[in-house]
């Protein structure tokens, strides 16, 4: 394998599940692969003997005790340079696989060599984030007829998530974030004991899980008419929005995209309100590669999955974030989420 020789390994001991799903279809919650030039083998418990050879067409070997397995197996290779996922593994799975490998075995660190490959996805991953974004796009649309006055924060979270539950989805891709008044200001926040009251922004960041495969999507509502001033901040996030997608295509540095969404937030001096990057990659993980942030020189390519979701933060107020899942292709991008993005005032 050309990535092995530019990592100077001879094998590479993969432990992220989302990353061993990815090469070998198994959806388990206990494995780790040893992925050699010319051959791979997945090291599991008899809890899965069943399941890993029903979903892979590698080597198989269970055992109750698959650290040692492993550790048997590496020893026979005679691996002189064995890399492993730097950010995958803890100190103490390290310092186990240090003391049970011999001396002349060394451990490589090494970052992304899977993850970049996820990062252009097949047709078939491509249709699985479409069913997703569908399944998601329909539970925002059943959730918000549930919405009324009074009701909190964290119970329009638990009727999105059911409503996702119903229509076919695995669960949430993440904790789904609802926020309402003062509170959508914090772009991250957790559904809370908050009633929903009248003349206050509603923010809603959802996404769906649909075999394995995550979707993305923020949306604004109003409890009631919202005022002039609340009107030109939305409608200044959503030209930056449209600013962005506009610009992503196959070939763009990935910072160009976040670029496009700062400059019409700049023109109408509210970048300063714009707190975190433009978008991300998302697959089997809701956070994937590529990351469209300021400097950013990774190269969009078709194939990727990335969301578009600038936002201004205005304590007292509120916040504002419009959020879409697109695929990048040859001349420009697809956006796959059907959810309309006009201030919906309910």
């Amino acid at each position: 394998m050309a990535a092995f020789g530019a990592a100077k390994i001879d094998a590479l001991l993969v432990t992220s599940l989302k990353n061993i799903r990815y090469l070998t279809g198994f959806t388990g919650s206990a494995a780790q692969l040893l992925v050699e030039p010319h051959r791979t083998t997945i090291f599991t418990d008899p809890r899965y003997d069943i399941q890993v050879r029903e979903q892979v067409d590698c080597q198989v070997n269970v055992s109750s005790k698959p650290a040692r397995a492993l550790e048997t197996a590496l020893k026979r290779r005679a691996i002189r340079r064995l890399g492993f996922e730097a950010h995958h593994v803890h100190y103490a799975d390290y310092a186990r696989y240090r003391e049970g490998l011999p001396a002349s075995t060394r451990l490589v660190p090494t970052s992304g060599m899977v993850e970049s490959l996820r990062a252009i996805k097949s047709p078939e991953e491509r249709e699985a984030i479409r069913r997703a974004v569908l399944v998601n796009s329909a539970a925002f649309a059943a959730a918000v007829k549930e919405i009324r006055l009074g009701m909190t924060e964290r119970d329009l979270a638990a009727e999105i998530d059911y409503q996702m539950r119903l229509l076919g989805a695995e669960g949430p891709a993440f904790d789904t974030i609802v926020a309402a008044g003062p509170r959508s200001a914090l772009p991250h926040a957790q559904p809370g004991a908050k009633p929903l009251e009248a003349n206050e922004l509603l923010l809603i960041d959802m996404g769906a899980q649909v075999e394995g495969y995550a979707s993305d999507m923020t949306r604004v509502l109003h409890l009631g008419q919202p005022n002039r001033r609340t009107k030109q901040l939305y409608r200044s996030v959503l030209d930056a929005q449209l600013a962005a997608i506009d610009a992503v295509k196959d070939g763009i540095p990935a910072g160009a995209v976040d670029r496009a969404a700062r400059s019409r937030l700049a023109a109408d001096q509210l970048d300063a309100l714009f707190t975190h990057s433009t978008g991300h990659g998302l697959g089997l993980d809701i956070h994937e590669f590529p990351r469209l942030a300021r400097g950013e020189s990774t190269v969009l390519r078709t194939g990727m999955a990335v969301t578009i979701e600038p936002g201004v933060y205005q304590a007292g107020l509120g916040g504002i974030r419009i959020e879409d899942t697109v695929l990048v292709t040859g001349s420009g991008c697809e956006v796959l989420t059907p959810t309309p993005k006009e201030l919906l005032v309910v």
